[in-house]
């Protein structure tokens, strides 16, 4: 064994060599896989085999995409058999939720290419051969991509292509310990140390014990999963005989996958009476071994599926495979730089390593070696859990996620397992105001404030819920008189030191204001990509406030590391600096009431920040609002939130003060088309297309990062632009990712969109072609199925003789 190596792999399961693989194709050949027994030992070698593309996340969707056309490839590099079999995939809908979910999906991949289709119960009768039982079947969703391999000649493959490019495999060699060095890691192995610049740590099953040893705490469980394999089957067997295979058919009611095995059938389960496995640790000798097996919890299951495929009750079963496989707590990979340290990756919780483990891989490939990925990564970064997990709050996630694997996934759910668990000073007040609460980031956030009467649960659905009226109510308060909301689920950052002007130059595209103003800015990637947008906030010469999303700290955090400089230090302060905003017509008259500091329009300018006491509470005052409205930000310490509430409560009851959630800001944000986090701004997009350019300071001598990807991009200009639409909807609304049609195609689609309960309109957000971009022009919106004439709105929906800015 070698001695140094570049990169050390540490599992060789189908991630593991798929990691290894890419790196290998992207150019880095010094790199060195272990592996503590044999290739496949853990979950690869029992895994079902099955791959497919549906994902409602779209780039998690395009990188199975990838994954699945990567197969062929890779035999044809190797001269290797996967055992592919691209029989089709179809997954059935028993109910109107489940077939407006297959619809919108449907959507998605019509921008996506992905050619799938919608089909009814006749067509679905005649590519199963009649052996669905389709009673209280409404339709189901076709996928031509969706079939099943060979797990161990696919893993295989993967490896001798790497050893292809360069790369050396080392069987049999536990990992003993990892240890950071100054260059990069110690690896210790039965066999020796390696040191290498990079560690990525693929363990599977053991990916938490391998985590530990560097002092990191992976959020992944493994679940035991079982499956069946008949005996043959007369009607496959006919099948067979006419040159055909047996469609894969997902039947979520039934909390099933049902597949062709040879000239029988396979079904695996994912019940209700789940079973974690190995919580506190799983055991180094663990490997090839199956766990017995469990008729009994999913005896429902087998019933269901009797039901629904009554072939099955005629069949023997030939053999049982009960294994573990590892979930995240939200059931994506956990992929991506570790924050907090330096080269080690995660490549882990990849429950479904034959649909993800080539996009996986590739992705990991193309941060490791091009410092970011081709497409957003945030529904798999390692990132979007942070130091607040713990093994209390992963294992009844992964069991919910487990549970609910099948389950109609609605845009506006929340699901309730280890909640709440993270709450601010304000949570029992906001409780006992009847709020209906969201979660970001495990912090509980209110979503609205039931009205009386109403229940304390959000109704999950595609179209308008039962939020709809007291949602309306906190939009018009805004509007009418004055709104308050907390503002911890802001991240908040503190950067200070005699560079930290200069720091910020680098990092943000945009203008650094002077002291007592803020400014808004774009900070990008190399690529130019949008990697967060913050607010700027000038203390002092040496002394700035940040503020981005909540839910982004975990990524934002590790770029300010990532990209450090010495004279400046960058303190996350989310969750020890909260408050309040307050917006409306009468948010100026509140401010005023409880302060002594002057706050006229005249001394307390749009974009302004003040330090100011109210009542008793230092605070920092910022005049900008999400709302559009007037509206003024409140910052103080944690343990004078209460006393600031009490304060801004007492005097604002007259003017006709009131709490309002997420619903409602997401609602009046759209008056004013400002974008959001995550939806229309992401590393998807650039500036340029999304209208942040005109917040970036072309002109300032610093080199800030993206700046000639920017540069080049304002050059010749995006070729898509985001822009914003009045859409003449019914009882639905765009939620994202619906499919714009132009002149009879698809040429675009949306990232956001709601109703606008100022205007009383149904709006929406998204992409279309620069150059077919005019004000009026008429376009079609495909909501669930059904295309929906809309407008392009060029203008603000509401704009009170500016208000915000007066």
């Amino acid at each position: 064994m070698k001695t140094h190596t570049r990169v050390v792999v540490i599992g060789g399961g189908v991630v593991g060599c798929s990691v290894l693989y890419h790196l290998t194709k992207l150019g880095w050949s010094d790199v060195t896989l272990i592996e503590r027994s044999e290739l496949t030992s853990g979950s690869t070698w029992h895994a079902a085999g099955g791959f497919h593309t549906l994902n409602g996340d779209t780039n998690m969707a395009a990188l199975q995409g990838y994954t699945i056309r990567l197969y062929k490839e890779l035999e044809q590099i190797t001269g290797m058999n996967c055992g592919l079999h691209h029989v089709g995939g179809i997954t059935l809908a028993d109910n109107e939720a489940r077939f407006e979910q297959l619809k919108a999906e449907r959507a998605k991949h019509r921008y996506m290419g992905l050619d799938t289709e919608i089909l009814g119960p006749e067509e679905i009768r005649k590519l199963t051969d009649g052996m669905v039982n389709l009673e209280g079947i409404l339709g189901a969703l076709y996928d031509p991509l969706d079939g099943h391999l060979d797990p161990s000649g696919t893993t295989h493959a993967y490896a001798k292509a790497a050893r292809m490019g360069g790369a050396e495999i080392i069987l049999h060699n536990r990992v003993l310990e990892t240890n950071p060095t100054k260059d990069g890691w110690e690896v210790v192995t039965e066999k020796g140390t390696i040191t290498c610049e990079h560690l990525v740590n693929a363990g599977g099953l053991w990916a938490r014990e391998i985590g530990a040893m560097a002092g990191v705490y992976l959020p992944l469980l493994p679940m035991a999963h079982q499956y069946l394999v008949t005996d043959d089957i007369p009607e496959i067997v006919e099948i067979l005989k006419r040159g055909r295979e047996f469609p894969h058919v997902m039947d979520p009611g039934g909390e099933s996958y049902l597949r062709q095995e040879g000239r029988g059938l396979c079904i695996g389960f994912y019940e209700k009476p789940c079973e974690p496995w190995a919580v506190d640790g799983t055991p180094w000798d663990f490997g090839h071994e199956l766990l017995n097996e469990q008729f009994d919890k999913i005896e429902d299951s087998v019933n269901f599926a009797y039901r629904r495929f009554p072939v099955l009750e005629r069949s023997g079963v030939k053999r049982v495979i009960h294994g573990p496989f590892t979930f995240a707590p939200d059931g994506n990979p956990l992929i991506g730089p570790v924050p907090g340290l330096r080269n080690y990756w995660s490549a882990c919780a990849v429950m479904a390593g034959f649909s993800q483990g080539g996009g996986m891989g590739l992705a990991l490939a193309q941060w490791m070696i091009e410092g970011e990925v081709e497409r957003d990564p945030r529904g798999f970064d390692v990132a979007r859990f942070g130091s607040w997990t713990s093994p209390g709050y992963t294992v009844p996630k992964v069991i919910e996620n487990y549970q609910m694997r099948f389950n109609v996934s609605y845009p506006n759910e929340e699901r309730p397992a280890a909640r709440p668990f993270r709450t601010t000073p304000m949570y029992d007040v906001f409780d006992g105001m009847n709020a209906v609460w969201g979660q970001q980031y495990g912090l509980e956030v209110v979503n609205y404030h039931a009205l009386p009467g109403q229940p304390r649960h959000e109704e999950p659905s595609f179209k308008r819920s039962n939020a709809w009226e007291a949602t309306a109510q906190e939009v018009m308060a805004v509007r009418n008189g004055v709104g308050i909301n907390e503002l911890q689920n802001f991240g908040k950052y503190l950067v200070r030191g005699p560079n930290a002007r200069d720091w910020l130059n680098r990092i943000m595209a945009g203008r650094i204001p002077k002291p007592g103003r803020l400014s808004l800015t774009p900070m990008l990637a190399h690529s130019g990509k949008i990697i967060g947008d913050f607010t700027v906030t000038c203390l002092s010469e040496t002394e700035f406030q940040l503020t981005a999303s909540y839910g982004a700290q975990g990524w934002h955090s590790r770029w300010f590391d990532q990209n450090a400089m010495p004279g400046v230090t960058v303190e996350n302060i989310s969750d020890t600096r909260s408050g309040f905003q307050i917006a409306g017509p009468n948010a100026r008259a509140l401010l005023s009431r409880v302060t002594r500091a002057d706050v006229s329009a005249a001394a307390f300018k749009f974009m302004d920040a003040k330090r100011l006491t109210i009542g008793m509470a230092n605070c920092l005052v910022q005049r900008v609002s999400y709302t559009a409205d007037l509206g003024y930000e409140i910052f103080t310490d944690q343990m004078s939130v209460r006393h600031l509430w009490d304060i801004l409560n007492l005097h604002g009851q007259d003017l006709g003060l009131r709490p309002f959630g997420m619903r409602a800001m997401m609602s009046l944000r759209l008056d004013k088309w400002f974008g959001s986090w995550g939806r229309e701004f992401s590393p998807d997009y650039t500036p340029a297309e999304t209208g942040l350019d005109r917040f970036i300071q072309w002109t300032k001598p610093e080199d800030w990062i993206g700046r000639a990807a920017a540069t080049a991009e304002k050059a010749t200009g995006p070729k898509r632009r985001l822009t914003q639409f009045i859409v003449n909807a019914t009882d639905a609304d765009v939620v994202a990712w619906e499919p714009i049609w132009l002149n009879g195609a698809v040429q675009g689609y949306c990232t956001s969109g709601g109703y606008s309960h100022t205007t009383g309109q149904s709006v929406a957000m998204g992409f279309l072609p620069e150059g077919s971009i005019t004000d009026g022009l008429q376009v079609e919106i495909e909501i669930l199925g059904h295309r929906r004439p809309a407008r392009v709105h060029l203008c603000p929906l509401w704009d009170d003789a500016g208000r915000m800015r007066a």
